[in-house]
Order: structure tokens, then sequence, then C-alpha cells
């Protein structure tokens, strides 16, 4: 029997394709939009960084003449900032949502912790985490020496256990140049408070976990029960939800599950234009729901990755279509190869419009290099590759 309304009405259903022009139209990439990079972080909840370049690459596909120097600034000014927060994996968030979304998602980080082996004898944990404190406060640590002075404290333990225990219990920023544009950068540690000040802490200390599902909606919707725990790996949200519930509207999918969202948010016609997007590596808009069909065909289920890689993937009229790799130029060749890889054939009018993409795309991200790329098209690929769901 379908889900009903509280008046007893059946709930409208939403279709594939309008959940997926309506996650679209939140995450900006129906059209780029003419918003800053520090309200893009924002509204998008933070921007997946497990690896330095994918921010750069998300705003880049995302927002209208984006320049890559303006993210860097924000993060050399300490406005943004990379940090350990939703599924344990590393976000670039402003120093505001550092806080509010570090002790959001603290209880599954620290759940991390309990799952390692049993600590070795003797390791107090919580003189652990003000010891810790203390050495990155005095100043921040790249990861080694932070791993030595804990060492020094506890010879008997493991050091890879004593930094992960401190990089579980403390909201450890990494700090600048580490994930500036055109730099390189090991990581280096230290803890919010050290890194943003107590304005942005106190900015944060009123977030809830309401607040928390609001904005993932506001985000990702319109999403399940099932999906939000998808997006930050905690558990237990079906009490968030129903305490928002007079404040959300419901829809069911096709398959009758009941779908939450806020009654203002966008929900494009299904027919709206979705043009062609190149994402990067680990993109949180294929790893925020736990029915990834409204943007990942069920016949592309797992061919975004390879073992534990995560492909740069391409989106065609909304729908993940293939994937991309960047290759430069060999040496004293400034021009380099953006090389994409479809699933499936494509129209002639479709290939022209991820060529034009990709070139837009790349003129973005060259904007303080120099070097100029060429689109190529290589055979399709097989169906075997990729080894897990996207």
């Amino acid at each position: 029997m379908a889900p009903k309304t509280p008046d007893g009405a059946p709930r409208p259903v939403l279709t594939t394709r309008a959940l997926n022009r309506a996650t679209l139209a939140r995450q900006l990439l129906l059209r780029r939009e003419t918003l800053s990079a520090r309200d893009a972080v924002t509204r998008l909840v933070g921007l997946q960084a497990q690896n330095v370049k994918p921010p750069y690459v998300q705003l880049a596909a995302r927002l209208d003449g984006f320049d890559p120097g303006e993210l860097s600034g924000l993060m050399a000014s300490r406005e943004v900032g990379r940090m350990v927060t939703l599924r344990s994996t590393l976000h670039t968030h402003t120093a505001e949502d550092c806080f509010a979304l570090r002790a959001f998602a603290q209880p599954q980080i620290a759940r991390e912790l309990r799952l390692l082996r049993s600590g070795p004898a003797g390791v107090d944990l919580d003189r652990l985490t003000a010891h810790a404190r203390e050495l990155v406060e005095e100043q921040p640590l790249p990861l080694k020496e932070l791993k030595a002075a804990l060492a020094r404290r506890w010879p008997g333990a493991d050091p890879g256990y004593l930094a992960t225990a401190a990089r579980c219990l403390l909201p450890l920023v990494q700090t600048t140049p580490r994930g500036l544009w055109g730099r390189s950068g090991q990581v280096t540690l230290t803890t919010a408070h050290a890194w943003f000040g107590a304005r942005a802490a106190d900015a944060a200390a009123d977030f809830t976990p309401d607040d928390a599902v609001l904005r993932y909606l506001a985000a990702f919707g319109p999403a399940s029960v099932k999906d939000a725990p998808t997006w930050c790996r905690l558990t237990r949200l079906a009490p968030v939800f129903e305490r928002l519930r007079e404040r959300l509207i419901t829809f069911r999918d096709e398959n009758g599950a009941e779908l939450f969202d806020l009654p203002d948010a966008p929900r494009p016609d299904e027919d709206t234009p979705a043009p062609p997007r190149f994402l990067p590596e680990f993109d949180n808009l294929l790893l925020s729901h736990a029915d990834r069909t409204r943007v990942v065909p069920a016949a592309y289920r797992g061919r975004t990755w390879t073992v534990n890689q995560s492909h740069r993937t391409l989106l065609v009229d909304g729908f993940l279509a293939g994937v991309w790799r960047l290759e430069d130029g060999a040496e004293g060749d400034e021009r380099g190869t953006l090389t994409v890889q479809t699933f499936a054939p494509l129209t002639r009018a479709r290939r022209d419009a991820v060529a034009e993409e990709g070139r837009r795309l790349l003129g973005a991200l060259s904007a303080s290099r120099s070097p100029s790329y060429a689109v190529r098209f290589a055979d399709f690929l097989p169906p075997s590759v990729g080894a897990r769901s996207a």
C-alpha cells in the first residue's frame, strides 16, 4: 500500500528523473551559479577532500567564473579548512562548519577507535588527548612528528595507534600550505580552536542534529531516512526526521520509499536540461544516498571504482555516463590531454557538449597555470571495470 499523508491522501511520487533534477539543482549542477566559493562550500555542506585537488574541481564544475585562487585564499586566511568530519573522511568546510560538523560526526569518528584492537596497556585516552592537544597547539606538527612525540611519552605503544587515537579524539585541522592551489605541503596538524579561533567555535556552538538533517536535505534532498546515514555514517537519525516532520513535506519514490524534503527547496521539472559535468573522485553527489539510482543507473553500478580507488566521473543528462583522467604533456610540452571514457556511445551533439564542458572546466583550473589541454575520447570501458558500488 502506498504511503499516505496525514490527511489520508497518497503521497506524490517523484520519478527517478525528478529526483535527479532536484538533487542536481541543490548541488549547483544544473547550471553554473554566481555564488562565492565560501557560500558554495557552505551550501554544499562541505567538499569531499580526501585528495588535494577535488575541492577545486567540484567548484569549477558548479560556479560561474570560478578561480582556484579564491578557494585557496579562503584556506590561507583560515576562513575554510580541511578536517575529518562526515564518514570519517577529510572535507573542506568553512571554519564554522569545521566545528559544527565535527561535533555532529564525533560519535561515529570515536567509534572508529573502538573498532581497532584494544589500546595498549597503560595508555589512558584522556591523558593522551590532553598531551596531543598540548603538542599540536604549541606548534602545528607533521603527522610523523606527532607519532614520534606520542611514542616518547608511551614508548611501549604502537605509534600508529597513538596518532589514530589523537585524530579520533581531537578536532584536528590540516594546516596550510597543504590544500592550497598550486602548492604542496605535508600533512601538518593542529586543533580547530588553535587554527580558527574562538569566534568560529562560538558561531557553531548551537548546531544540532536537526540542523544537520535540514542542511542535508537542502543540499541532497529529497531523501529518505536511510539516505542520511549514508551521507554522514551516523545511525539513529529516524527520531530527528520525526521531530522535523511537521516542518517538512513528504513524497515517495518509484519503489514506495518515503522521502522528506524542505517545502521551498527546488524540484525542477524532470525534463529540465542537465548539461554534462566533470566531477572529481569521491564527489559527495555520488556518496550521499543509500539508493544512488538518482544519479547512477543500475547498469553502471560499481563502475566508478577499481578496488578502493574512485575514478573521476562524467555526468551526461544528469546521470553517470563515464569516467575521465587528466594527463600532463611530455616534458617541454605544455599541452596535456583530458581523456574521456564513456560507458555507452554518445550522440554527436552530446559528444560535442562533453568536449566543450571539458575545455571549460580545464580552462577554469588552468587559470593560475598556463597549460592547455586537448579533449580525447577513448574506447568504451568494459563492464568489468570497478569492483564496488558507486
